[in-house]
């Protein structure tokens, strides 16, 4: 069985139409999903630009990177354990904060 078994129907223009397509799809999102959003106090953000996955990708090497760096030299003794933590925790914060800013709904400010 459905979870959502309730069917509104809603009539646009062309114009409303358009406008809506327009921004489902700068969602990616579906319709409906796009609609649900809208109804639960949340505005869809665009799908973020086709670089913003290999930026990621990127980052998350670099940090593969500080924690082979940081096993070598854990080995050999010859780095500061407290400032490589700093700076892993830096990289997981902007990692965690390049996603939230690119691909998180916003609440809506009107009332």
């Amino acid at each position: 069985m459905r979870k959502r078994n309730i069917q509104i129907i809603v009539r646009l223009n062309a114009k409303e139409q358009q406008n809506i397509a327009k921004q489902v799809k700068k969602s990616g999102l579906s319709q409906e999903a796009f609609i649900r959003s809208l109804i639960n106090g949340y505005i869809p953000k665009e799908l973020p630009p086709p670089d913003y996955f290999a930026m990621t990708r990127e980052l998350h090497a670099i940090g593969g990177n500080l924690n082979q760096i940081a096993a070598k030299a854990n080995a050999t003794g010859h780095i500061d354990k407290t400032v490589f933590q700093y700076e892993a925790n830096r990289l997981r914060k902007a990692v965690q904060n390049i996603m939230e800013a690119v691909t998180a709904p916003e609440r809506r400010t009107d009332g």
